[in-house]
């Protein structure tokens, strides 16, 4: 009987762990499936991309895990009984549920974006948070661009980008770039790039003045209606699209499960990312609560969906056939922001999280994020690199979790 290792998700982190594992272990002794709503590889760092306008490559996941062994059923999750060790989906076609049965489980949902409680977010407001929000953004954006060509050319629709986080920033540069036509505004809660040091915020403050976009700083958003944003001092923002970049949350599908959770949902796990309450479930990206080298909380990033999931494919190699585990990187080096596509920052961040006082921007520093963005996709989408020439044996042929399979 196989080891059957089921991944849910195919993000950076699921479809590296999904590919690596392939790589690394027998094909004799184990299967892996994996589960992902859609049959694309979606790049969410670029999603704010896609929406202003810009194609981005999306590989079929068929192409993707070709040739590794491993198995993908395009499904939504709908539920984890990590008691019964059960997976329960719902086949993206509509044609009924089902469940999957796994003896390590790796869960890498991700995160969605977070309304706060928001009245009107859900309703009325668009999000960059996966590839469907994002078409629907761009759709309306492509509408927006036509009126304000045919009926408004001096006074172009209103896009109102309300976050001040990186997704934010992001957003709001792109539009205001590739939509020269649309009038943005940059929504902050509290100071704008109050997390760069000052000669990036700086950088940062000409770069929205270069190109047209109006900031409002120390602004709090307390309802979206359809054409309006109610703020908590009074003022009444109009918006022909309102875009909600004001952080990220993870599903309620662990917390529902009975796996450790923290406050906002994200799995409470060890060095090795496996979880704390449930031995044989492992947690990588967004989905996971993992402590990073310097004693703080990994934060929602791409970095951290590459170190977690380089150390969970790490230890369950490790567990299933005996070997010793090696501890890979958890850092958090830097923030990345590209501002268009010619312009950008790099900064750096000490073991503290802050800033440090240099920084690069400009050209350098847009190709640099542009190669981030390239090196993410290729190590996501390649999974059959390197393949060695001897894949590792299990220790034996486990039926349980992993931690009864090596002492």
């Amino acid at each position: 009987m196989k080891h059957r290792i089921v991944v849910l998700g195919a993000g950076y982190a699921g479809a590296y762990v999904a590919g690596t594992l392939a790589r690394r272990l027998s094909p004799e002794d184990i299967e892996i499936t994996v589960v992902n709503a859609e049959p694309d590889f979606v790049q969410r760092l670029r999603l704010h991309q896609l929406a202003a306008g810009r194609e981005v490559e999306a590989p079929q996941l068929a192409d993707v895990f070709v040739g590794t062994g491993v198995r993908l059923r395009v499904a939504r999750v709908a539920a984890v009984d990590p008691e019964r060790q059960v997976v329960v989906v719902a086949d993206g076609d509509g044609s009924g549920s089902g469940e999957l049965g796994y003896d390590t489980l790796v869960y890498a949902l991700g995160s969605r974006v977070a309304d706060h409680g928001v009245p009107g977010v859900a309703e009325h407001a668009f999000d960059v948070a996966g590839r469907p929000s994002a078409l629907r953004l761009r759709e309306r954006l492509d509408s927006l661009s036509r009126l304000s060509r045919l009926s408004r050319p001096d006074d172009g629709a209103n896009v109102l980008v309300v976050g001040d986080g990186l997704t934010g920033i992001e957003t709001a540069t792109e539009i205001a770039e590739s939509r020269p036509g649309l009038s943005v505004t940059l929504v902050a809660r509290g100071e704008l790039g109050a997390q760069l040091s000052t000669g990036a915020r700086r950088h940062l403050l000409q770069a929205c003045d270069r190109l047209g976009i109006t900031t409002l700083e120390h602004t709090e958003v307390e309802a979206v209606e359809a054409t309006r944003v109610l703020c908590a001092d009074g003022t009444t923002l109009t918006s022909d699209a309102t875009v909600w970049t004001a952080g990220f949350a993870v599903g309620p599908i662990a917390a529902a499960g009975g796996l450790e959770v923290t406050e906002n949902g994200r799995i409470v796990v060890d060095r090795t990312m496996r979880s704390l309450s449930h031995p044989n479930v492992y947690a990588v990206g967004d989905s996971a609560y993992a402590i990073g080298d310097n004693g703080r909380p990994l934060p929602m990033s791409c970095a951290s969906a590459g170190y977690t999931g380089m150390q969970a494919t790490a230890a369950i190699v490790g567990r299933l056939t005996g070997r010793k585990i090696a501890n890979t990187k958890l850092e958090y080096l830097g923030n990345h922001i590209s501002l268009g596509r010619r312009d950008g920052i790099l900064q750096m961040v000490d073991d503290e999280g802050q800033a440090k006082p240099k920084f690069v921007g400009g050209r350098k520093a847009a190709r640099f994020k542009a190669g981030i963005l390239r090196m993410s996709l290729w190590a996501s989408s390649h999974p059959t690199f390197r393949t060695p020439r001897r894949k590792h044996r299990l220790a034996a042929v486990p039926d349980a979790s992993p931690a009864r399979v090596v002492a």
